[in-house]
C-alpha cells in the first residue's frame, strides 16, 4: 500500500517530517519499505497560462508559446504537439531542474526560449501512470489556476509516499483512512473522516433498481446508489495526483472515483453505465460451470462455480470483486452511473482471480475481507464525489439487499491478561487510553475489559490480539529485559551426545570430507534405498512435486546426487559427507526421527599432479575415515558381507557393534554409478542416534612396553566365498594374552591355486609387556591358532 503524506494530512494532521512518520510506523509493526519523494530533482516549478502561440520559423513542429508564469510573461518555445492557447500547463523556469536536467536560457532553431512547457514524464512520473490524453504531450490542467502558483502542490505531488510493506492480517491498512487510524493511534491526534453531504433529487432509486441475491453465503450484503446525468471528463489535478502516487492511472471522473473511495475506505466499488445494464434488476449469483462472459480487458471468461457474478436478471454484467463486463462499462457517452458496494465471499474472490490471473487493488482488498461499517459510507462518498466532480444528480435511497455483518466483536480481557503476557506494570488508565487511541470503544468493570472492536479490525477477535495491540502501541522498545527462570544450577555447557556429535564433524572434515546439507524429502522410488532397517515411509499429503514426495529413510539418495551434480561440472574428485535425520514410520504414532551419519568418496584421494602421484579412492580408504570414527568414539566395529541391492556385492559390508547392526559401507553397485554416471564410488552410512548413545566405560591407560613386539605371517588356503573376519575373529579366540592383533594383508586370487579357491595372508601381532618374547613361548600359542583355523576348513600354505 502506497501512503501519501499530503493526503494522511487530511484526517490526521501530524507535524512530523516524513522519516520520522515511517520510522514511527516501522516500530509499531508495520514496515516501511520506502519511501518515495516526489520534490526530489525538482526545484522551479509554477503553474503557466498559455496566452498566445505561433509556429516556429525555422521548425514545423515547435511552437512559440507566451506563457503568464505570475510575475510575467515568458517566451517558451515548445515542441509538444497538444499545446495551445488558454491552456493551464506546468513551467520549469531558467534556473530550476527536473529529474537529470538543469533548466536555462536557450534558442532553439534561432528563437530565445525562457523555460520548458512540462509532461508529467518529465516530472519523473511513470509512463503507465500518466493518463492515456496527456501521455504523449504536455500535462494540461482542466481547472483555473492563479499563475505563478507551486505546480507541484496543484498537482497534490508536493509531498513523500510510504510504501507500506503490510502482512496479511493488516488489511485495514489498505485504505487511507486505517492508516490514519493507525497514525492517529500513535501520535494521540483528533481524526478527521471524509465529507459526504449529499444533495438528493426526489426520484427515488428503487424506482429504477432492486437488487436479488441468491446466496448469502457468496455475497452477504449489496448496495448500489444511482447518479443521472454525469458530465464525463478528466478527475480534477488533486485528485489525479493521488491516484498517480497510488500507482492507480487516471482515466475519467466516474471511474477515478471508484478507484478514489477504494483508496479511502478499503472498499472496492463499481461503476455500472445504468442504461447499459439492460435491466431494472441486479442479481448476484453463482456462476454455472463453462458459462462465458467477456470483461473489461476483451478477454471472453470461461467461469466455474465457484466464481460469483452480477448479473441483470440473466446475463452476466461483472465479475463479482474481480472485473466488470466490457458491454455494460462507462465511457466517454455514459450519462446516468449505478455505483455498487458490496461484499463478497473472499475464498471465492481468491479463486477466481488466481484462475483467471486478473489479480487486481480491488480482488486483493475483497480476498482479506471488507469492513462491514464502510460499505455504505463508501457508497455515499462515492456518490458525492461524482455530485461534485461529474454534476452528478444523486437518485433518494439506497437499493439493497442481504444484511450487513456486526459491525463490532466484544472481546474480553483483564489487565492481569495483559501485564502477565508482556512483562509491563500497565495501569488501566494506560490500557484504557490505548484502546480508545485505537478507536476501540472500551467499558471498565475493576480490572476486567469488555473491548468493542470495529469490523476494519477484521485480524482481532480473541484477547491475544489485544494484547499485541497494547504492546505495540505501548512501544516494543519499552519492553522490559528479562533472563528467562531456570530451576536448575548446573553449569551450562554441551551435553555428552552434542560434545561427541561435534567431535565426528570435526573429524570428517579433518579427513577431507565437506559437509553437504540435503532435502529430508526424497522420491517415492528412493525413499527405501540404502535404509539400515525396515520400516514403512512416511509420505506427504500435498507434495510439491514427486521427488520431494515421502521423507527419506538414507542420507545417500540425495549425496549421489550431490556428487553427480558436481561431476556434471567438472568437478571430478569429490568428498561429502551429512549429518541429518532420517524418518520411519511408527504405528499409531509420529514418525521416529534418527540421525545418521553418511559419507560419499569418488575420483583422487588427494590430487597431487606436480608430484606425478595419482591415487584412486577404493574401499579400504573409505574403511579408514569409518575406522578413525570407531576409533574416536571408543567403539569397536564388526563387518559381515553386506547383501544391500544398491552396494557392490563383492565390495560392501554391513557395519555392527555386538550384534546391532549400525551402518554399511562399501561401492555403489556398477548398474547404480552408470544411471548417476559416476566412476568408482564409495559410501557410508552409520546410525549416529545409536553410536552416540553407547555409554563408554572408564578409560584405563597401561604403561607404554619397554619390550619389543613380534609378528608371524601366516597365508591360508580357503573357500572364495569365506570372509576373511571370520578368520579373524577364530585367531582372537585362542586364549593368549601374548596375543594381541590379527590383520589381513594379501587375498589372492588366481594362478597357482584352485579357481574356487583364494589366500588370504594374516599378520599376528605379539607382545609380552614385562620381557622380550622368545619362538619357543609363541610356538604354542601359533599352534593353537593353525589348530583352529583348520577347524573351519582353513588350510595352511606351503
Amino acid at each position: 500500500m502506497l501512503v501519501s503524506k499530503e493526503w494522511l494530512d487530511e484526517y490526521v494532521k501530524v507535524d512530523v517530517p516524513v522519516e520520522a512518520l515511517a520510522e514511527k510506523i516501522t516500530r509499531s509493526g508495520i514496515e516501511i519499505e520506502e519511501i518515495i519523494d516526489y520534490t526530489k530533482d525538482i526545484k522551479n516549478l509554477v503553474i503557466g497560462h498559455v496566452e498566445s502561440i505561433e509556429k516556429h520559423p525555422d521548425a514545423d513542429k515547435l511552437n512559440i508559446c507566451q506563457v503568464n508564469v505570475g510575475e510575467e510573461v515568458k517566451q517558451i518555445v515548445c515542441g509538444a504537439p497538444n499545446v495551445a492557447a488558454g491552456q493551464t500547463v506546468i513551467v520549469c523556469l531558467p534556473g530550476g531542474r527536473l529529474p537529470g536536467v538543469k533548466i536555462k536560457k536557450a534558442k532553439l532553431r534561432g528563437v530565445e526560449s525562457n523555460g520548458m512547457i512540462c509532461s508529467l514524464g518529465e516530472l519523473g512520473i511513470s509512463s503507465n501512470l500518466i493518463p492515456e490524453a496527456y501521455e504523449k504531450g504536455i500535462y494540461v490542467f482542466e481547472e483555473a489556476i492563479a499563475p505563478g502558483t507551486d505546480a507541484l502542490a496543484a498537482l497534490s505531488l508536493d509531498d513523500a509516499v510510504m510504501e507500506f510493506g503490510l502482512t496479511p492480517n493488516r488489511s485495514d491498512c489498505m485504505s487511507m483512512i486505517g492508516s490514519a487510524f493507525e497514525t492517529s493511534a500513535l501520535y494521540e491526534e483528533p481524526l478527521k473522516l471524509p465529507e459526504s453531504n449529499i444533495n438528493e433529487t426526489i426520484e427515488q432509486v428503487a424506482d429504477l433498481i432492486s437488487i436479488e441475491i441468491e446466496d448469502a453465503t457468496l455475497s452477504p450484503y449489496y448496495a448500489a446508489r444511482i447518479v443521472k446525468n454525469v458530465k464525463i471528463g478528466p478527475s480534477p489535478a488533486h485528485i489525479q495526483g493521488r491516484l498517480i502516487k497510488a500507482g492507480i492511472r487516471p482515466i475519467n471522473n466516474v471511474v477515478d472515483v471508484s478507484n478514489y473511495v477504494m483508496l479511502e475506505y478499503g472498499q472496492p466499488l463499481h461503476m455500472f453505465d445504468y442504461d447499459k445494464i439492460g435491466s431494472t434488476t441486479i442479481k448476484v449469483r453463482p456462476a454455472t460451470d463453462g458459462e462465458k462472459m467477456t470483461t473489461l480487458d476483451d478477454k471472453e471468461r470461461t467461469l466455474t462455480a465457484e466464481d460469483i457474478v452480477i448479473t441483470n436478471g440473466t446475463t452476466p454484467v461483472a465479475l463479482a470483486g474481480v472485473m466488470g463486463g466490457d458491454f455494460s462499462e462507462v465511457t466517454d457517452s455514459t450519462v446516468n452511473v449505478l455505483i455498487e458496494s458490496a461484499m463478497f465471499a473472499p475464498l471465492n474472490i481468491r479463486k477466481t482471480a488466481n484462475r483467471l490471473n486478473l489479480r487486481s487493488e480491488s480482488s486483493s482488498r475483497f480476498e482479506k475481507g471488507v469492513a462491514a461499517e464502510f460499505v455504505l459510507d463508501a457508497l455515499d462518498r462515492a456518490a458525492y464525489l461524482l455530485q461534485e466532480n461529474a454534476q452528478g444528480e444523486v437518485l433518494s435511497g439506497v437499493a439493497s439487499a442481504g444484511a450487513l455483518p456486526q459491525f463490532t466483536t466484544n472481546v474480553q480481557i483483564t489487565t492481569d491478561d495483559i501485564n502477565r503476557l508482556i512483562g509491563f506494570d500497565i495501569s488501566n488508565t494506560e490500557i484504557k487510553n490505548i484502546f480508545e487511541r485505537l478507536g476501540f470503544e472500551t467499558k471498565i468493570d475493576g480490572d476486567s475489559f469488555n473491548v468493542i472492536v470495529p469490523s476494519r479490525r477484521g485480524d482481532i477477535t480473541i484477547k491475544e490480539d489485544l494484547v499485541e495491540e497494547v504492546a505495540r502501541i505501548y512501544g516494543y522498545d519499552a519492553l522490559p529485559a528479562t533472563l528467562p527462570e531456570t530451576k536448575t544450577n548446573k553449569q551450562v555447557g554441551l551435553t555428552d551426545y552434542q560434545a561427541k556429535r561435534r567431535a565426528v564433524k570435526a573429524l570428517l572434515q579433518g579427513l577431507g570430507l565437506n559437509q553437504a546439507i540435503t532435502y529430508a524429502l526424497v522420491s517415492n522410488e528412493k525413499s527405501k534405498q540404502f535404509a539400515l532397517k525396515e520400516a514403512e515411509t512416511t509420505a506427504l499429503l500435498m507434495p510439491m512435486s514427486e521427488d520431494h514426495a515421502v521423507l527419506r529413510q538414507s542420507l545417500l539418495p540425495h549425496l549421489i546426487d550431490v556428487v553427480s551434480y558436481n561431476n556434471a561440472r567438472q568437478m571430478k574428485d569429490v568428498a561429502f559427507y551429512e549429518i541429518g535425520n532420517t524418518f520411519f514410520k511408527q504405528e499409531d504414532l509420529l514418525p521416529s526421527e534418527e540421525e545418521h551419519v553418511a559419507g560419499i568418496i569418488t575420483g583422487l584421494v588427494t590430487p597431487t599432479m606436480h608430484q606425478g602421484k595419482k591415487e584412486q579412492v577404493d574401499f579400504f580408504h573409505v574403511k579408514g575415515i569409518v575406522e578413525a570414527l570407531s576409533e574416536r568414539l571408543g567403539l569397536v566395529f564388526r563387518y559381515v558381507r553386506s547383501d544391500e541391492p544398491m552396494l557392490h556385492p563383492g565390495r560392501s559390508a554391513d557395519i555392527y557393534v555386538n550384534e546391532t547392526k549400525i551402518g554399511i559401507i562399501g561401492q555403489l553397485h556398477p548398474t547404480v554409478e552408470k544411471a548417476n554416471d559416476l566412476k568408482e564410488t564409495y559410501v557410508f552410512e552409520l546410525d549416529l542416534k545409536v553410536l552416540l548413545s553407547i555409554q563408554q566405560g572408564q578409560i584405563i591407560y597401561n604403561m607404554i612396553p619397554k619390550f619389543p613386539g613380534t609378528s608371524r605371517d601366516i597365508a591360508l588356503e580357503v573357500e572364495r566365498k569365506q570372509d576373511t573376519g571370520e578368520l579373524i575373529a577364530e585367531i582372537l579366540k585362542v586364549d593368549s594374552e601374548y596375543l594381541k592383533s590379527a590383520e589381513v594383508f594379501d587375498v589372492y586370487e588366481g594362478e597357482h591355486i584352485a579357481q574356487d579357491k583364494k589366500s588370504v595372508a594374516i599378520r599376528m601381532e605379539f607382545l609380552n609387556p614385562e620381557q622380550t618374547l622368545t619362538d619357543e613361548e609363541i610356538k604354542p600359542i601359533y599352534d593353537a591358532v593353525i589348530e583352529r583355523l583348520e577347524s573351519i576348513g582353513a588350510k595352511l600354505r606351503g
